[in-house]
């Protein structure tokens, strides 16, 4: 069967989309959430073990939970809701995916599958115990790494499905404009893929043979800065479908219009172009890179989080003033008294908005290279990952999923259903402002992470208290028991949103391209090659003395240290 693709100016019409595509979001969506109530279990036994409310049974370690909750949710969790978004996104506003291209999102999908399978279980059986950012000296389980390496394989063979429709689609309509839609999943698929470059080098070709015993040394500056050249570009990987969401399911949510179409794609060519040369910002505090290259590093990402980031905030603040001013408010502010506060579609995004200014204000101090040293390695970073994926991220996925779910399935969203994802939203508001601003705290005292022990700090007798107060009632016995019953609630309406709703099929698929200020776009935003380029010639800018400095002048490596958190 040849492609069905839509015209971009019909997209908008109530379209089922096609049976082989809500199959493929649907699994994609499965593993997620039984993954993101796994998660979630692990973070609140972690979260109460190291405050002290409860000792763990004999064979759970600590830091198999806290593995665990990092991998399950921060990755896993994401990606595969990601995906299965950007399959229906695709399928509703460019056509249903040809048969050759939903093979392959298929194969990409079960090669998901089995690594993810692999990595869980050792994760699980405590082969794994080497936290979220898995860096060497600690060592898991050398199938462990096998686990990762098929599960970035299985994401580029699902990213190229994507880009296989996306070119697809441009090939059936010579000098049209992409749907909005289109062209942000393909700006985060092309960072998707350029990312896990980093990762899957480090895996393939350090830790795998280093955990096998085919070499006893590894490179661990390498290994880190290969891990942030990707890890700084997996938070815009998270940011980007929920901008995406921001951008074109908002609008039509509320009855308004995308602020403007130019912007809002110039917003995701800057991700694109600059979210690769900043990772050394991860590594102010480490000897062995040259402070020259950190502070070029610094100035990039500073241009990088500003620019797109105000960006998206003045289109989207814009876009509800002129929403407002179309329905006779007036003011600075009158607008917000127009907002649909009683919609879970709505209301669970727009917090995760108005988290995302905090998480912003973290994330310039953790990426200014003074301030990063009072808070680096301390539960102030938890806190900051805690607002942005955690709170940003997250919120927004869940009030997509109250909607694309019962679309898929052809259930309904009934008005008790709403009230009870408001009830959830609201739990997890009020639990992450417990937790994580108890961490934030914490951290300003200096309180570590990625350990269980909470005493350490310049300031004992104060560290004392605010531990005691703080993360044994607030963090943990208040905030992560609220995150976990809102997590609960969240599992069980899924499962209910896709098996037990009445079939009444009365969810819309929300997403619009109309644009208050028109819909030019110049040309060049359309140039992926020209855009990818620039993207290279900065990672290798960026990088390239850098990364030979840390060859030619390797020091002579270091053993594996697993036998430590056994």
């Amino acid at each position: 069967m040849k492609t069905a693709i839509l015209k971009s100016d019909t997209f908008e019409e109530v379209v089922k989309i096609h049976k082989g595509d809500i199959k493929l979001t649907l699994g994609h969506m499965y593993v997620a959430f039984i993954v993101f109530f796994l998660g979630a279990l692990a973070g609140l036994l972690q979260g109460l073990a190291r405050g002290g409310v409860i000792d763990l049974p004999a064979g759970i370690n600590y830091y198999t939970l806290l593995t665990a909750h990092g991998v399950f949710l921060a990755l896993v969790f994401t990606t595969y809701f990601i995906y299965g978004f950007c399959y229906a996104g695709l399928s509703k506003t460019m056509g249903s995916l040809s048969d050759g291209a939903r093979k392959t999102a298929w194969v990409g999908f079960i090669t998901m599958i089995i690594g993810t399978a692999i990595a869980a279980v050792l994760i699980i059986i405590g082969d794994a115990n080497v936290l979220y950012t898995f860096y060497p000296p600690l060592q898991a389980n050398p199938y462990f790494y096998v686990g990762l390496a098929l599960f970035v394989i299985g994401n580029w063979i699902g990213a190229i499905a994507m880009l296989k429709h996306y070119f697809a689609w441009r090939k059936a309509h010579p000098g049209e404009k992409t749907p909005l839609f289109g062209f942000m999943t393909t700006a985060t698929m092309l960072l998707w893929i350029l990312s896990t470059l980093g990762v899957a080098a480090t895996v393939v070709f350090q830790m795998i043979p280093w955990a096998f015993g085919f070499s006893d040394r590894i490179n661990l500056l390498l290994s880190r800065t290969l891990f942030w050249y990707f890890g700084h570009p997996l938070v815009y990987f998270w940011l980007m479908p929920a901008y995406i969401a921001w951008y074109t399911v908002i609008p039509k949510i509320i009855g308004g219009k995308i602020f403007s179409d130019s912007l809002a794609r110039l917003t995701f060519i800057l991700f694109l172009v600059f979210s690769f040369p900043v990772g050394l910002h991860h590594q102010l505090m480490e000897p062995g890179i040259s402070e020259f290259w950190k502070y070029i590093q610094v100035a990039l990402t500073l241009t990088g989080a500003v620019a797109p980031s105000l960006l998206t905030a003045f289109s989207l603040f814009a876009m509800f003033e002129l929403y407002g001013k179309e329905r006779g408010t007036t003011g600075l502010f009158g607008w917000a008294k127009k907002l649909p506060y009683g919609d879970v579609r709505f209301l669970a995004p727009f917090i995760g908005m108005l988290f995302f200014i905090l998480a912003g204000a973290g994330g310039i101090v953790n990426g200014s290279h003074q301030m990063n040293a009072v808070v680096h390695n301390t539960l102030w970073v938890v806190g900051h990952f805690h607002l942005s994926v955690g709170s940003t991220v997250i919120l927004t996925f869940l009030g997509v999923a109250y909607w694309l779910i019962p679309y898929l399935t052809g259930r309904s969203l009934s008005p008790t259903m709403n009230r009870i994802g408001i009830i959830q939203t609201i739990l997890w508001t009020v639990g992450m402002l417990l937790m994580s601003g108890a961490m934030h705290i914490l951290g300003l005292l200096g309180a570590p992470r990625r350990t269980a022990y909470t005493t350490y700090s310049d300031h004992p007798e104060a560290l004392e208290w605010f531990t005691n107060f703080f993360a044994n009632h607030i963090t943990v016995s208040i905030g992560g028991t609220i995150l976990f019953i809102s997590a609960t609630i969240m599992t069980i309406s899924f499962f209910y949103l896709a098996l037990g709703a009445p079939k009444d099929g009365n969810v819309e698929f929300p997403v619009t391209n109309e644009a208050y200020n028109g819909s030019y776009m110049p040309k060049i935003f359309e140039n992926w090659t020209f855009w990818v380029g620039i993207t290279l010639i900065f990672i290798l800018f960026a990088y390239t003395i850098p990364v030979i400095d840390m060859i030619v002048n390797a020091p002579p490596g270091a053993p594996p240290i697993n036998h430590i958190i056994k």
